[in-house]
């Protein structure tokens, strides 16, 4: 799972077969509910600023549910696909440290093939993930890698991801989907000083992402697909793979931060 995320081509997550033909089941009952996913999703599904209290999949993270407290979750009163008034000093892109009730974060109901000891949980934000002055990808090399390739990262690793090179080792796993070396889409590694670019657009995700997945505790990879993988166009969200370590892990990784 590392070495796809780390491969530069994030169309190599997937979910399973089965599992994608019960999500589109599924989103063709919604849309003839609510029109459309986007409108599914403002309606109902994220509940900015609020725990998440829908999914069936739990994150050990969520707190205990308080019984007989109706969850927001429940109104289903909202306007259809329409987002919340934007309170006037709200950021122009994601930041760490953004108020609550411009994000929500949780379990993706259809998540991706990852092994059962995984959260796959979301990042949905009611604010882009990339600065507004983001150049145009014509006139910066920068630019046209974020929205071919999007940004990924990781957190809470004993060691350094697996290299890309380590790819055509893994990739008999996607057979299934027909995925080849000659089809993957990604761009060749930058200079020092782009690869240094790159990972500054991530800065305010991966810092959001260890205040929630605490490193000693936690070890995460975190994505955001480019606009050509985004089965929500419009509406921002970040992916994050979570594994909670072993006490062992933990144990030693705080052994190791003690001075």
């Amino acid at each position: 799972m590392k070495i796809f995320v780390n491969s530069g081509d994030l169309g190599l997550l997937k979910r399973s077969k089965k599992l994608q033909q019960r999500y589109n089941e599924w989103a063709e009952g919604v849309k003839k509910e609510y029109g459309s996913i986007v409108n599914y999703l403002l309606s109902y599904r994220l509940q900015w600023g609020h725990p998440d209290t829908i999914s069936l999949l739990r994150s050990s993270l969520d707190p205990p549910a308080e019984p007989n407290i109706p969850a927001p979750s429940e109104s289903k009163t909202r306007p259809v696909g329409v987002l919340p008034p934007m309170p006037p000093d709200a950021p122009a892109y994601f930041h760490a440290d953004m108020p609550k009730e411009l994000y929500y974060v949780a379990m993706n109901d259809w998540p991706y093939s990852v092994p059962p000891e995984i959260e796959h949980s979301l990042i949905w934000s009611r604010v882009p993930f990339f600065p507004p002055d983001l150049p145009s990808p014509v006139e910066s090399r920068i630019s046209a890698r974020l929205l071919q390739d999007g940004l990924w990262g990781f957190t809470g690793l004993d060691s350094p991801p697996p290299s890309p090179s380590l790819l055509p080792q893994a990739l008999p796993a996607l057979e299934p989907w027909g995925v080849t070396m000659d089809k993957l889409i990604r761009s060749p590694r930058g200079t020092d000083e782009e690869e240094r670019q790159i990972k500054e657009y991530g800065k305010e995700i991966e810092t959001f992402v260890k205040r929630r997945w605490n490193e000693h505790e936690w070890e995460t990879a975190w994505f955001l697909n480019p606009p050509r993988l985004q089965s929500v166009p419009g509406l921002a969200h970040v992916h994050v793979f979570a594994r909670h370590k072993s006490p062992e892990e933990i144990a030693r990784a705080t052994a190791t931060s003690d001075p």
